[in-house]
């Protein structure tokens, strides 16, 4: 048990140790150990749903009091059918193709040598997340799948959650003979700990925050090893002249209102200024219950709009509100993606295939979609299992970061005798 009287720095130090022994151990697991101790954590996680459930009561009652939004308790919140889903998406990662070994490309040379590129893993992986307590499991997962040891620091609005999810995951997975300290869960909320991760030089390989700007900004600025950051979510659905309008009425319906709190939730809605029916499109929004915000020629489609603030564009609401405004063509939807997005996630609703590949070819954005809702922006639904978020950025992973993102390579070559001149 970790001692809390120690600095911050002597515990990050104590688990960056433990944590650098369980990688090396799980580098070498096999792929169908490491299977198998999956497959137990789900199990275990399904036996401890009861105690799960009341714990993230009171992380529940605890959030309504200090007034967490409508869309973060959302994200807090666990039921019997949540964490099923939680336990499915470990499994899932189970079965998933072991990326460690896998060769990446081979090639021999003229003086004989051969040189492969072979996938490994990162080694000690701390994430450092907010509010969703399903992370604690994903994380846990794929950083096991991929042969890594982590480092989890949840938020303080989730932790008994955490902390009985934890619980579970390690008694599945050192059932099945796998180390404890491949997955350490940091014992305290005290901020002080964040900061002794992020300069955890030697221990700590590559830091993962999942969070809101704040989290995420301090991290970036505070932090001495690298990063694989995590952006806001700020989503938009374009809906071009040549959209189907019953298809984007679903779709952007879909997008904004089927969860919003989460990342991939549409944030600003574009209408062509060519679109046929856009009154229809923004009243189907506003009947089911969000809240629209419109530039001036919007808000004279319906009464119940709302004028948008120059803010509005550049707001991840996760909430029940969408900024809406006209662009004339998919030159000036892209512009304003490109000013305002934030290289997450973006859709084009067009029946005009080559407007729909000029957008797709053009986007600049983690995830790019034809005809399809936003919310789709998923590990799971992309068919990676669980992800340990979305990166929106250029080095190393993009976009959902699962096993493959969680890997680096090594050079290996085999000689036979040669020496260099």
């Amino acid at each position: 048990m970790n001692d809390l009287t120690q600095t911050p720095e002597m515990l990050i130090a104590q688990m960056g140790a433990r944590a650098r022994r369980a990688a090396a151990d799980m580098a070498q697991a096999p792929s169908e150990l490491k299977a198998q101790a999956l497959v137990a954590a789900a199990r275990s996680l399904r036996e401890a749903m009861p105690k799960i459930v009341r714990a993230n009561r009171t992380d529940m009652e605890r959030g309504a009091a200090n007034g967490l939004s409508s869309a973060m308790l959302d994200r807090l919140r666990l039921d019997e059918a949540r964490i099923n889903g939680i336990a499915d998406a470990v499994e899932q990662v189970a079965n998933l193709a072991d990326p460690v070994g896998q060769v990446i490309d081979e090639s021999e040379r003229p003086n004989g040598l051969r040189l492969s590129r072979v996938r490994v893993p990162l080694g000690v992986i701390g994430i450092i997340y907010e509010s969703r307590p399903n992370v604690t499991a994903d994380a846990a997962a794929l950083g096991l799948r991929s042969g890594n040891a982590v480092i989890l620091r949840g938020g303080s609005e989730a932790v008994e959650s955490n902390r009985a999810i934890h619980a579970a995951m390690v008694r599945g997975i050192t059932e099945a003979g796998l180390p404890a300290d491949a997955v350490q869960y940091v014992p305290s909320t005290d901020r002080a700990l964040v900061g002794a991760m992020l300069r955890a030089v030697g221990l700590i390989d590559i830091i993962v925050p999942r969070g809101g700007k704040s989290l995420v900004a301090r991290v970036q600025d505070e932090a001495r090893v690298p990063v694989l950051a995590h952006l806001d979510g700020i989503c938009h659905t374009y809906v071009h002249a040549a959209a189907d309008p019953k298809m984007a009425r679903e779709i952007v319906v879909n997008a904004k209102m089927r969860r919003t709190g989460i990342c991939g939730a549409t944030e600003t809605l574009l209408i062509d200024k060519g679109y046929a029916e856009p009154q229809a499109l923004v009243a189907a929004l506003l009947d089911a219950q969000c809240e629209v915000r419109g530039d001036k020629a919007v808000t004279k489609l319906d009464p119940r709009i709302e004028p948008a603030q120059d803010g509005d564009w550049n707001t991840e609401y996760l909430d029940s509100i969408i900024a809406a405004r006209f662009v004339d063509g998919v030159d000036e939807a892209l512009d304003h993606i490109a000013v305002h997005g934030s290289h997450h996630t973006d859709a084009i609703i067009t029946q005009d295939a080559a407007i729909a590949e000029q957008f797709l070819a053009r986007c600049d954005s983690a995830i790019c979609m034809w005809n399809a809702s936003t919310q789709f922006a998923d590990g799971g639904e992309f068919g990676l299992g669980a992800e340990i978020g979305i990166s929106t950025g250029r080095m190393h992973a993009r976009g959902p970061v699962a096993l493959e993102g969680l890997t680096t390579y090594k050079w290996v070559v085999r000689g036979t005798g040669q020496v260099r001149p």
